[in-house]
C-alpha cells in the first residue's frame, strides 16, 4: 500500500509543486468556507443574504421585494 502512495518529491517539475500548492490551497480554503457557512451562528445572518441574487435582478427592473 505504501508503494502505491509513494512520491518521488525530487522528480517533481515546477508545475507539478503548482498544482500540488494550488491543490492544497483551494482544499484549504473550500474547508474554511465550508466551516463558515456551516456554523450555526452564521445561520441567520446568511439566511437574510439568501436572496440577493434575485434582489439585484428586482432593482434593474423597479420591482419591489415583498418579503
Amino acid at each position: 500500500m505504501s508503494d502505491y502512495f509513494h512520491t518521488d518529491w525530487a522528480a517533481m517539475t515546477t508545475n507539478d509543486w503548482i498544482g500540488t500548492i494550488l491543490t492544497v490551497v483551494v482544499f484549504l480554503l473550500m474547508v474554511g468556507v465550508y466551516a463558515y457557512a456551516l456554523r450555526p451562528k452564521n445561520r441567520d445572518k446568511l439566511e437574510s443574504r439568501r436572496f440577493i441574487p434575485m434582489d439585484d435582478d428586482r432593482i434593474e427592473t423597479g420591482e419591489k421585494h415583498g418579503g
